[in-house]
Protein backbone atom coordinates (compact mmCIF):
# COMPACT_ATOMS: atom_id res chain seq x y z
CA UNK A 1 0.00 0.00 0.00
CA UNK A 2 0.91 3.63 -0.60
CA UNK A 3 2.85 4.53 2.67
CA UNK A 4 1.88 8.19 3.91
CA UNK A 5 -0.53 9.14 1.11
CA UNK A 6 -3.04 12.15 1.02
CA UNK A 7 -5.47 13.16 -1.85
CA UNK A 8 -3.87 15.52 -4.20
CA UNK A 9 -0.05 13.81 -3.48
CA UNK A 10 2.42 11.51 -5.01
CA UNK A 11 5.04 9.83 -2.89
CA UNK A 12 8.42 9.86 -4.55
CA UNK A 13 10.88 7.70 -3.60
CA UNK A 14 14.04 8.81 -4.05
CA UNK A 15 17.94 7.83 -3.51
CA UNK A 16 18.59 4.09 -5.73
CA UNK A 17 15.91 1.47 -6.83
CA UNK A 18 13.96 -0.55 -4.83
CA UNK A 19 14.60 -3.43 -7.14
CA UNK A 20 10.60 -5.26 -7.17
CA UNK A 21 8.56 -3.39 -9.36
CA UNK A 22 8.40 -2.83 -13.12
CA UNK A 23 8.67 1.17 -12.39
CA UNK A 24 11.94 0.99 -10.86
CA UNK A 25 13.60 -0.84 -13.50
CA UNK A 26 13.25 1.52 -15.92
CA UNK A 27 13.25 5.47 -14.53
CA UNK A 28 12.35 6.66 -18.04
CA UNK A 29 8.75 5.03 -17.96
CA UNK A 30 6.86 6.46 -15.31
CA UNK A 31 4.34 3.46 -14.32
CA UNK A 32 1.62 5.12 -13.05
CA UNK A 33 -0.89 7.59 -14.91
CA UNK A 34 -4.32 8.82 -14.37
CA UNK A 35 -7.13 10.10 -17.08
CA UNK A 36 -9.75 11.87 -15.51
CA UNK A 37 -10.77 12.88 -19.42
CA UNK A 38 -9.82 11.89 -23.07
CA UNK A 39 -7.73 15.19 -23.89
CA UNK A 40 -5.96 14.67 -20.73
CA UNK A 41 -5.46 10.98 -21.63
CA UNK A 42 -4.16 12.20 -24.77
CA UNK A 43 -1.71 14.35 -22.97
CA UNK A 44 -0.35 11.51 -20.61
CA UNK A 45 0.43 9.50 -23.74
CA UNK A 46 2.54 12.41 -25.73
CA UNK A 47 4.78 11.83 -22.86
CA UNK A 48 4.70 8.21 -23.01
CA UNK A 49 3.19 7.76 -19.49
CA UNK A 50 2.48 3.62 -18.62
CA UNK A 51 -1.24 3.50 -17.88
CA UNK A 52 -2.32 0.62 -16.32
CA UNK A 53 -5.74 0.95 -15.14
CA UNK A 54 -7.65 3.39 -13.70
CA UNK A 55 -11.67 3.31 -12.24
CA UNK A 56 -13.36 7.02 -12.24
CA UNK A 57 -14.48 7.60 -8.61
CA UNK A 58 -17.17 9.95 -7.43
CA UNK A 59 -15.39 13.13 -6.23
CA UNK A 60 -12.87 15.43 -8.53
CA UNK A 61 -9.83 13.11 -7.61
CA UNK A 62 -9.30 9.68 -9.20
CA UNK A 63 -8.85 5.92 -8.03
CA UNK A 64 -5.98 4.50 -9.50
CA UNK A 65 -4.70 0.73 -9.10
CA UNK A 66 -1.68 -0.52 -9.90
CA UNK A 67 -0.14 -3.61 -10.94
CA UNK A 68 3.60 -4.59 -10.34
CA UNK A 69 5.84 -7.07 -11.69
CA UNK A 70 6.73 -7.89 -7.88
CA UNK A 71 3.05 -9.38 -7.46
CA UNK A 72 2.08 -6.10 -5.09
CA UNK A 73 -0.89 -3.86 -5.79
CA UNK A 74 -2.36 -0.40 -4.36
CA UNK A 75 -5.41 2.08 -4.93
CA UNK A 76 -5.08 5.84 -3.72
CA UNK A 77 -6.95 8.61 -4.80
CA UNK A 78 -4.98 11.81 -6.59
CA UNK A 79 -5.78 15.19 -7.80
CA UNK A 80 -5.37 14.60 -12.29
CA UNK A 81 -3.64 17.30 -11.87
CA UNK A 82 -0.75 16.39 -9.31
CA UNK A 83 -0.38 13.31 -11.06
CA UNK A 84 -0.08 14.81 -14.81
CA UNK A 85 1.77 16.97 -13.87
CA UNK A 86 4.89 15.40 -11.64
CA UNK A 87 4.51 12.10 -14.92
CA UNK A 88 5.10 15.37 -17.25
CA UNK A 89 7.80 16.49 -15.18
CA UNK A 90 9.38 13.48 -14.99
CA UNK A 91 9.63 12.48 -18.50
CA UNK A 92 10.74 15.80 -20.01
CA UNK A 93 13.21 16.66 -16.84
CA UNK A 94 14.55 13.63 -15.78
CA UNK A 95 14.22 13.91 -12.31
CA UNK A 96 15.64 10.67 -11.79
CA UNK A 97 12.80 9.55 -9.18
CA UNK A 98 11.16 6.52 -9.29
CA UNK A 99 7.61 6.12 -8.93
CA UNK A 100 6.92 3.03 -6.81
CA UNK A 101 4.34 1.06 -4.86
CA UNK A 102 6.21 -1.59 -3.17
CA UNK A 103 7.32 -1.78 -0.19
CA UNK A 104 10.62 0.01 0.31
CA UNK A 105 13.14 0.98 2.99
CA UNK A 106 13.91 4.43 0.61
CA UNK A 107 13.11 7.53 1.76
CA UNK A 108 10.15 9.37 0.96
CA UNK A 109 9.25 12.71 0.34
CA UNK A 110 5.40 14.33 -0.77
CA UNK A 111 5.08 16.32 -2.94
CA UNK A 112 1.50 18.65 -3.02
CA UNK A 113 -0.11 19.61 -6.01
CA UNK A 114 -1.30 22.57 -4.32
CA UNK A 115 2.21 23.96 -3.44
CA UNK A 116 4.31 23.19 -6.31
CA UNK A 117 3.21 26.61 -8.90
CA UNK A 118 7.55 26.66 -9.14
CA UNK A 119 7.78 22.72 -10.23
CA UNK A 120 4.41 23.76 -12.99
CA UNK A 121 6.10 26.99 -14.43
CA UNK A 122 9.56 24.41 -14.84
CA UNK A 123 7.19 22.32 -16.84
CA UNK A 124 6.07 24.57 -18.74
CA UNK A 125 9.38 26.40 -19.12
CA UNK A 126 10.52 22.95 -20.29
CA UNK A 127 7.92 22.27 -22.99
CA UNK A 128 8.55 25.64 -24.39
CA UNK A 129 11.96 24.87 -25.05
CA UNK A 130 11.46 21.64 -26.51
CA UNK A 131 8.79 23.17 -28.30
CA UNK A 132 11.89 25.24 -30.40
CA UNK A 133 14.13 22.89 -30.30
CA UNK A 134 11.78 20.90 -32.18
CA UNK A 135 11.00 23.68 -34.83
CA UNK A 136 14.59 24.30 -35.05
CA UNK A 137 15.19 20.63 -35.38
CA UNK A 138 12.84 20.48 -38.82
CA UNK A 139 15.10 23.04 -40.54
CA UNK A 140 17.21 20.05 -40.69
CA UNK A 141 17.25 18.87 -44.59
CA UNK A 142 16.89 15.38 -43.18
CA UNK A 143 16.18 12.84 -45.99
CA UNK A 144 15.93 9.17 -46.80
CA UNK A 145 19.07 7.73 -48.91
CA UNK A 146 19.71 4.96 -50.70
CA UNK A 147 23.60 3.45 -51.03
CA UNK A 148 24.57 2.35 -54.32
CA UNK A 149 27.77 1.13 -53.35
CA UNK A 150 30.31 1.29 -50.82
CA UNK A 151 33.99 1.36 -50.71
CA UNK A 152 37.03 1.76 -48.32
CA UNK A 153 38.78 5.68 -48.32
CA UNK A 154 42.21 4.88 -49.73
CA UNK A 155 43.71 7.20 -47.58
CA UNK A 156 42.04 6.78 -43.88
CA UNK A 157 41.82 3.45 -42.32
CA UNK A 158 38.70 4.47 -40.43
CA UNK A 159 36.17 5.66 -42.99
CA UNK A 160 34.28 4.55 -45.45
CA UNK A 161 33.35 6.04 -48.89
CA UNK A 162 29.57 5.73 -49.65
CA UNK A 163 27.65 7.48 -53.14
CA UNK A 164 24.51 7.90 -51.75
CA UNK A 165 21.04 8.70 -53.78
CA UNK A 166 19.46 11.36 -51.96
CA UNK A 167 16.87 12.44 -54.38
CA UNK A 168 19.00 14.78 -56.64
CA UNK A 169 20.05 14.13 -60.15
CA UNK A 170 23.45 12.93 -58.97
CA UNK A 171 24.14 10.90 -56.36
CA UNK A 172 25.68 12.36 -53.27
CA UNK A 173 29.46 11.13 -52.23
CA UNK A 174 29.64 10.75 -48.80
CA UNK A 175 32.22 9.43 -45.97
CA UNK A 176 31.63 8.19 -42.87
CA UNK A 177 32.99 6.90 -40.30
CA UNK A 178 31.97 3.72 -39.92
CA UNK A 179 35.01 0.70 -40.69
CA UNK A 180 35.14 -0.40 -36.93
CA UNK A 181 31.12 -0.60 -36.57
CA UNK A 182 29.62 -2.17 -39.80
CA UNK A 183 31.13 -4.61 -42.55
CA UNK A 184 31.05 -2.86 -45.89
CA UNK A 185 28.89 -5.69 -47.41
CA UNK A 186 26.78 -4.28 -45.19
CA UNK A 187 26.45 -1.05 -46.45
CA UNK A 188 25.62 -2.05 -50.15
CA UNK A 189 22.06 -1.09 -51.84
CA UNK A 190 20.77 -0.20 -48.15
CA UNK A 191 18.19 2.73 -47.02
CA UNK A 192 19.53 5.00 -44.55
CA UNK A 193 18.84 8.47 -43.00
CA UNK A 194 21.00 11.33 -44.26
CA UNK A 195 21.58 14.80 -42.81
CA UNK A 196 21.95 16.77 -46.74
CA UNK A 197 22.50 20.31 -45.62
CA UNK A 198 25.78 20.78 -43.76
CA UNK A 199 28.15 22.19 -45.61
CA UNK A 200 30.50 19.78 -47.55
CA UNK A 201 34.49 18.74 -45.91
CA UNK A 202 37.13 17.83 -47.13
CA UNK A 203 37.82 14.55 -45.50
CA UNK A 204 41.13 13.27 -46.00
CA UNK A 205 41.05 14.23 -49.88
CA UNK A 206 37.51 13.31 -50.72
CA UNK A 207 34.67 15.89 -50.38
CA UNK A 208 31.93 14.65 -47.92
CA UNK A 209 28.52 16.52 -49.07
CA UNK A 210 26.47 14.98 -45.71
CA UNK A 211 26.26 12.82 -43.02
CA UNK A 212 25.08 9.49 -42.10
CA UNK A 213 23.13 9.16 -38.97
CA UNK A 214 23.34 6.61 -36.45
CA UNK A 215 22.89 5.57 -33.08
CA UNK A 216 25.47 4.05 -30.52
CA UNK A 217 25.94 3.47 -27.04
CA UNK A 218 27.20 5.00 -24.34
CA UNK A 219 30.65 3.55 -24.84
CA UNK A 220 30.25 4.35 -28.51
CA UNK A 221 31.42 0.51 -28.89
CA UNK A 222 28.27 -0.32 -30.83
CA UNK A 223 27.05 1.44 -33.73
CA UNK A 224 24.01 1.38 -35.92
CA UNK A 225 22.42 3.33 -39.22
CA UNK A 226 19.23 4.86 -38.33
CA UNK A 227 16.75 3.05 -40.74
CA UNK A 228 14.08 4.64 -42.63
CA UNK A 229 10.13 3.15 -42.46
CA UNK A 230 9.84 0.44 -45.37
CA UNK A 231 8.35 1.75 -48.19
CA UNK A 232 10.47 5.27 -48.34
CA UNK A 233 12.02 6.71 -51.16
CA UNK A 234 15.57 8.17 -51.79
CA UNK A 235 14.92 11.85 -51.21
CA UNK A 236 11.92 11.67 -48.92
CA UNK A 237 11.83 14.41 -45.90
CA UNK A 238 12.22 12.96 -42.33
CA UNK A 239 10.85 15.24 -39.66
CA UNK A 240 10.42 15.05 -35.54
CA UNK A 241 6.60 15.24 -35.06
CA UNK A 242 3.70 13.73 -35.52
CA UNK A 243 2.20 12.46 -39.14
CA UNK A 244 0.13 15.58 -40.15
CA UNK A 245 2.50 17.94 -39.15
CA UNK A 246 4.04 16.94 -42.47
CA UNK A 247 1.92 19.65 -44.07
CA UNK A 248 3.51 22.56 -42.27
CA UNK A 249 7.22 22.12 -42.49
CA UNK A 250 9.43 24.70 -42.65
CA UNK A 251 11.63 25.11 -45.22
CA UNK A 252 15.25 23.35 -44.88
CA UNK A 253 18.01 26.03 -43.51
CA UNK A 254 20.75 26.46 -45.94
CA UNK A 255 24.13 24.84 -45.14
CA UNK A 256 25.68 28.57 -44.10
CA UNK A 257 22.59 28.90 -41.85
CA UNK A 258 23.02 25.22 -39.90
CA UNK A 259 26.99 26.22 -39.47
CA UNK A 260 26.13 30.07 -38.00
CA UNK A 261 23.59 29.08 -36.22
CA UNK A 262 25.06 25.64 -34.65
CA UNK A 263 21.50 24.01 -35.13
CA UNK A 264 23.08 20.77 -35.11
CA UNK A 265 24.71 21.14 -32.37
CA UNK A 266 21.68 22.81 -30.49
CA UNK A 267 19.32 19.82 -31.98
CA UNK A 268 21.77 16.58 -31.68
CA UNK A 269 22.04 16.39 -27.76
CA UNK A 270 18.18 16.11 -27.46
CA UNK A 271 18.07 13.00 -30.00
CA UNK A 272 18.11 9.23 -29.08
CA UNK A 273 16.22 6.02 -29.01
CA UNK A 274 13.77 5.38 -27.15
CA UNK A 275 12.85 1.54 -25.30
CA UNK A 276 11.71 0.29 -28.59
CA UNK A 277 14.86 1.72 -30.80
CA UNK A 278 12.42 4.33 -32.35
CA UNK A 279 14.56 7.45 -32.89
CA UNK A 280 13.11 10.88 -31.28
CA UNK A 281 13.56 14.16 -30.35
CA UNK A 282 12.62 14.11 -26.74
CA UNK A 283 9.15 13.36 -27.25
CA UNK A 284 8.92 14.03 -30.87
CA UNK A 285 9.34 10.72 -32.92
CA UNK A 286 11.61 11.17 -36.14
CA UNK A 287 9.50 9.45 -39.05
CA UNK A 288 8.50 10.09 -42.84
CA UNK A 289 4.87 9.62 -44.22
CA UNK A 290 5.74 5.87 -44.24
CA UNK A 291 6.18 5.26 -40.51
CA UNK A 292 8.95 5.82 -38.09
CA UNK A 293 12.91 6.13 -38.41
CA UNK A 294 14.42 3.03 -36.13
CA UNK A 295 17.82 1.40 -35.25
CA UNK A 296 17.91 -2.48 -35.15
CA UNK A 297 18.84 -3.40 -31.66
CA UNK A 298 20.28 0.25 -29.83
CA UNK A 299 17.65 1.59 -26.96
CA UNK A 300 17.91 4.72 -25.18
CA UNK A 301 20.77 5.17 -27.97
CA UNK A 302 22.41 8.55 -28.73
CA UNK A 303 21.71 9.59 -32.17
CA UNK A 304 24.51 11.32 -34.09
Amino acid sequence: MWSGMVPGSLSILKGGRCGRCCCCSNYRRPLLALLPSATQQQHLLKYKANIIKVAPAASSSFSISTHLKCGGGATAAFSATALIRINTRRTLLGSGCCFCTAASSLSSTVVNSNDDDKGEAQVEDAEDEMTKIKETANTLDIRVGKILKAWRHPEADSLYVEEVDVGEPQPRIICSGLVKYVPLDHLQDINVVVLANLKPRNMRGVKSSGMLMAASDASHENVELLVPPEGSVPGQRIWFGSLNENESLPDAASPNQIQKKKIWELVQPHLRTDDSCIAALGMHTMRTTEGVVVCRSLKNAIIS
